[in-house]
């Protein structure tokens, strides 16, 4: 398993088919050509964490074979910055893990731990709202309320409402000056919508190649129904960590870092135009970058809480407002 100071040398790798067609493996190195074969970029393996690969590209079986080597998540995504398919080099035969999230028998105290993280994090982004109104005071009194009664909930479904409502209010005030009519996912229906798409999307794959780091089972969810295909862990374990992506939108609004131009609408759905992907992708990956170390230490504390049975006072907690 990866050490935190080995995990703190790696970088995050974001390629687009525009800057070339070719990826392939020289030399412990990643290569990107164009279509002559001329070399763009040389990287590291033993420097890369993750590589998301947006666009047509060829890759060598070379590249995939030492992808597994170096345990280098290879993530694939459409123009529209959708995953389409994931290369993991995870641990997966980690079988005790496995075992243990199998036969687990503590996971709505678990669920209960992770979302009052979380909206902890959204009542502390609330409270840096400088010169706050009357209502903004009432808001977050009111999602004080609702962390408490977090300790209640005797099942999944009833967390799932009281998880919802904190974020309704959570988004009607701390994005309340910037025209948002409320978190609509996959919608689309405004910039903004699109704009935490892109950067839970970029999240979730940087949590889950985390995962994988341990050989967790990442569609055995705590929280999160068990779909086919669904990967529940990540849905899980990302909760108290959306709040770098919210932080990271409202600051961009405030330094007018979000243009209207860089987007076009069709039938009521806004897309981001293909050519400004990469502003957007820095903004949000630098972001998370920014935290990779909290989210590292994060998961590694979880899975030793969790294949120790610990208490559930002694599970991991992420701060998105250092109370130090």
């Amino acid at each position: 398993m990866m050490s935190r100071p080995d995990f703190m040398t790696k970088q995050v790798v974001y390629l687009e088919s525009s800057d070339a067609k070719k990826l392939s493996f020289k030399n412990s190195n990643l290569v990107l050509s164009d279509k002559d074969d001329k070399i763009i970029l040389q990287h590291s393996c033993h420097k890369t964490f993750v590589v998301f690969i947006r666009g047509e590209f060829t890759i060598t079986s070379a590249l995939l074979r030492n992808a597994k080597k170096f345990s280098i998540p290879l993530v694939f995504l459409n123009y529209s910055l959708r995953p389409y398919f994931t290369f993991n080099a995870g641990t997966e035969g980690n079988f005790l893990l496995r075992t243990r999230q199998y036969s687990c028998t503590s996971e709505i105290d678990i669920a209960k731990h992770v979302i009052a993280n979380k909206i902890s994090n959204q009542m502390q982004l609330m409270q840096s709202i400088r010169y706050k109104t009357k209502n903004e005071r009432e808001s977050i009194a009111a999602i004080q309320k609702i962390l408490d009664s977090v300790r209640s909930a005797k099942h999944s479904q009833e967390l799932l409402g009281i998880e919802g409502t904190a974020s309704k209010l959570f988004f009607h005030t701390y994005f309340k000056n910037m025209g948002f009519e409320g978190r609509k996912p996959r919608i689309k229906s405004d910039i903004y919508n699109v704009l935490l798409d892109m950067g839970y999307t970029y999240l979730f794959q940087f949590i889950e190649a985390n995962l994988h780091l341990y050989g967790f089972d990442i569609y055995y969810g705590i929280y999160h129904k068990l779909f086919f295909q669904r990967k529940s862990l990540v849905c899980d374990i990302i909760e108290p960590f959306r709040c770098i992506i919210d932080k990271r939108l409202r600051t961009s609004y405030n330094l007018k870092q979000i243009q209207e131009s860089d987007f076009t609408c069709s039938q009521n759905r806004f897309e981001l135009k293909r050519n400004s992907a990469k502003k957007y992708t820095e903004l949000f990956l630098r972001e998370i970058l920014e935290h990779k170390e909290d989210i590292f230490l994060y998961i590694q504390s979880y899975y030793r809480s969790f294949v120790k049975n610990k208490e559930i006072a002694q599970y991991p907690v992420f701060h998105i407002i250092d109370e130090k």
